[in-house]
């Protein structure tokens, strides 16, 4: 048995890929692929047409996620959590908004805050920085893919 710091016992961590198929219910994706960015604090998603607007005395954005060869086009209108610099693949910081929304990976669910950004010229529409998988018993396996299947909790309304 592995032990912990002060002695506790590990619990078994779910191991997953490097990339993975998951969903994100709440701004109507399903079966969208994601790579899975440890080497990145924060997570972005692919965003075009962003549009800041007020909504019942909040700040919220509508955007548009255009289809992929691995999922549909789909446009959301969700509030706005914060805007933060945020630095880019270049390592330059950028001013982006950030949403929270229900992510569903495998067997897993839950909030994650991502950044809306440019990821025309990146080769996935969504990454998974180490925040959003911090603290949920995940383990990154470096040379595998798609280990926590399709997911399981998530369903097309």
């Amino acid at each position: 048995m592995t032990m912990a710091k002060k002695g506790r016992p590990l619990a078994a961590a779910d191991i997953i890929g490097w990339r993975e198929i998951v969903s994100l219910p709440e701004l109507g994706v399903f079966d969208m692929r994601a790579k899975i960015d440890t080497g990145a604090r924060t997570s972005a998603l692919h965003a075009e047409e962003q549009e800041v607007f007020e909504r019942d005395g909040r700040t919220w954005v509508r955007f548009r996620v255009p289809a992929s060869r691995h999922h549909s086009d789909f446009r959301a209108e969700v509030p706005v959590l914060d805007e933060r610099n945020i630095k880019n693949t270049s390592g330059v910081p950028e001013r982006r908004i950030v949403i929270r929304t229900l992510l569903h990976l495998g067997k897993h669910h839950w909030h994650v805050d991502v950044s809306l950004a440019d990821r025309s010229n990146m080769g996935f529409d969504m990454i998974l920085g180490r925040t959003a998988i911090r603290r949920h018993n995940v383990l990154v396996h470096a040379g595998r893919s798609f280990l926590a299947g399709k997911p399981a909790l998530a369903t097309k309304h």
